[in-house]
């Protein structure tokens, strides 16, 4: 790859329906984090500590200042931030536990969130599970996702919890590579059918994504605007 990656994914403290819109139960809290860097490195995770030693309920405003910390000090050594819906999730509610969020919105539009990339180009948000499937890479453990990890991680299961938001940092720094080496973006529509979408200048961060043209929408009934991602980042 052109750039040094370092993936980034948090898990929420807070539980909210499935299918419903997480902003309506803000704050969330962050549970756990993780990072993963280019090279033979495992995962790096975050979290607090409770007074047993055991992780905490949830990562307190030290806590996640120390992670944006990071995040600031591993930009400036030359890596690029890499999520998965990391611009519209992770840093607007890092943003807002953290009580950093120019730090934060500054991080975000530097950053590479290969979602919002797909979702400017096609008009349409795409899970990492279908790309990870059409690229042969393992995606989630099974019979895990995201909204289950809040009640696992407050039921003492934290094991599994960061098992989970470290495969999701492997998954997308491998899908990175895959995509920049083979120049294009591969995923698995919800009918079952391979698509694919040319990545000729590879992936583009967040402020360049912004840029690109809006696409045509007209033929959907529900479009969602692109201020659905963005929009946090000028409050």
């Amino acid at each position: 790859m052109n750039r040094k990656y370092l993936a980034f994914d948090i898990e929420t403290a807070k539980e909210w329906p499935e299918g419903a819109d997480w902003r309506r139960h803000r704050p969330l809290g962050i549970a756990c984090a993780a990072t993963l860097a280019d090279g033979p490195d495992p995962p790096r995770f975050w979290h607090g500590a409770a007074p047993d030693g055991r992780p905490a309920k949830r990562m307190s405003r030290k806590d996640l200042a120390q992670l944006v910390d990071y995040l600031r000090s591993m930009v400036d050594r030359g890596h690029t931030i890499l999520t998965w819906n990391g611009l519209a999730f992770d840093f607007d509610v890092l943003a807002e536990e953290s009580g950093m969020p120019e730090q934060c919105k500054s991080l975000a539009l530097d950053h590479v969130d290969m979602m919002f990339h797909v979702f400017c180009t096609l008009g349409y948000p795409v899970g990492l599970e279908a790309a990870a499937k059409a690229s042969g890479l393992a995606g989630k453990p099974e019979g895990m996702s995201g909204i289950l990890a809040p009640s696992m991680w407050a039921a003492g299961k934290h094991q599994e919890v960061l098992d989970y938001v470290a495969q999701d940092t492997r998954t997308t720094l491998e899908l990175a590579a895959l995509c920049e080496k083979a120049k294009c973006f591969r995923w698995i529509t919800r009918r079952g059918k391979a698509s694919r979408m040319d990545l000729p200048a590879g992936w583009l961060a967040v402020s360049q994504a912004m840029r690109l043209p809006e696409p045509d929408t007209s033929w959907m009934s529900s479009p969602l605007p692109r201020h659905r991602f963005t929009g946090w980042l000028r409050a």
